[in-house]
C-alpha cells in the first residue's frame, strides 16, 4: 500500500504514532516493527546517531516494509544529536526538512536554541522563516521545553527561554512530559499555541522537575482532557506517543507499554471533549 493510501485510511482522525525515541536502547527499524504490530497510524523519526534514522532510502524502504508512513521528523536538537550531519544547527536543519520532504512527513520538530548556540539563537525566528519559506509543504513545530534543576537551583538552556509561545512561531509542538517537568498547565499552553499547536508528544508526568515521558495516564498530566480537546481546537496535525520504556526487561514488557499508550490515545481522541477549547 502506497503512503497516500495510508494516509487516506486514517484521514478521518487524528494520527497517532510512533516516535522512534519510545524504543529506545532498541533502533530505529525496530520503531517500524512494533508500529506496524500494535497498529499504529506512522512513525516519528528521532534523527539521533543511529544511521538509519539519518538515512532517507533506510526510512522508505523501513516504512514500504512494514507498510508505515513516517509522519513527522524529529530535528537532531538533542545534546547527543549535535555532530549528527554537521556542527552547524542551520545544517542540521535543513537536512532534517530534506529528508521530511523526500519521506512525504508534513512536520519538523525542532527545539529552540541552547544558550550557546549564540549565533543560532540570535537569528533563530528570521531564520526558522526563511527555511520554512524553502519547505513550503512542511510546518517546523518548535516544542515546549523545561528549566533544568541540578543541586537544589534552576536554570533554562534555552534562548529565549524554555516556552516557545513567549517568542511566536507559525508552529508549535506540545510535549505533556516538559508541561509537567517545567509545573505549566498544558491546557493553558495549548491555549496560547492557538492555531499553531501542529503536532503533540503524548507522555505524562509527575510534575518532580524532570522529563519522565510516563505513559500517557501513570503521571498527573491532563493528557485525556487534552487529546478530547483537540477536535474543538481544529486540530489538523498528529499526536506521537514518545514515552520512555528504556526500563523494560523484555520485548513484551516494552510493546505492553506502547500498546497501552496507544489505546489510551484512540479512546481519549474519539472521546466526547468535556473541554470548551
Amino acid at each position: 500500500m502506497t503512503q497516500a493510501a495510508t494516509l487516506r485510511g486514517v484521514a478521518s482522525r487524528v494520527p497517532v504514532l510512533l516516535s522512534s525515541s519510545s524504543v529506545f536502547p532498541e533502533r530505529t527499524a525496530a520503531a517500524f516493527q512494533m508500529a506496524s504490530a500494535l497498529g499504529y497510524d506512522g512513525v516519528e523519526v528521532m534523527v539521533w546517531t543511529d544511521v538509519v534514522s539519518q538515512d532517507p532510502g533506510a526510512l522508505r524502504g523501513l516504512a514500504a516494509h512494514y507498510d508505515v508512513p513516517v509522519l513527522s521528523v524529529h530535528a537532531p536538537c538533542l545534546l547527543v544529536t549535535q555532530r549528527v550531519w554537521s556542527p552547524d544547527p542551520w545544517e542540521r536543519l535543513r537536512r532534517a526538512a530534506e529528508l521530511a520532504e523526500t519521506l512525504e512527513a508534513p512536520t519538523v520538530v525542532v527545539h529552540p536554541p541552547f544558550t550557546w548556540q549564540r549565533d543560532y539563537a540570535r537569528n533563530f525566528a528570521d531564520g526558522l522563516d526563511r527555511i520554512a519559506g524553502q519547505f513550503g509543504g512542511l510546518r517546523f513545530a518548535v516544542e515546549n521545553m523545561y528549566p533544568v534543576r541540578m543541586a537544589g537551583r534552576q536554570f533554562v538552556p534555552y534562548v529565549p527561554g524554555w516556552d516557545p509561545t513567549d517568542t511566536g512561531y507559525a508552529s508549535y509542538t506540545l510535549d505533556l512530559s516538559h508541561c509537567a517537568a517545567s509545573h505549566t498547565d498544558a491546557l493553558a499552553m495549548a491555549d496560547r499555541m492557538g492555531s499553531g499547536l501542529a503536532h503533540v508528544h503524548l507522555g505524562d508526568g509527575t510534575g518532580e522537575g524532570r522529563d519522565e515521558h510516563l505513559v500517557p495516564g501513570r503521571g498527573g498530566q491532563p493528557c485525556a482532557e487534552l487529546l478530547r480537546s483537540l477536535a474543538g481546537r481544529g486540530f489538523t496535525g498528529s499526536v506521537a506517543v514518545e514515552v520512555t520504556t528504556r526500563g523494560a526487561k523484555s520485548r513484551a514488557i516494552r510493546e505492553a507499554d506502547l500498546r497501552e499508550a496507544l489505546e489510551f490515545a484512540r479512546a481519549n481522541l474519539t472521546a466526547p471533549s468535556p473541554v470548551d477549547a
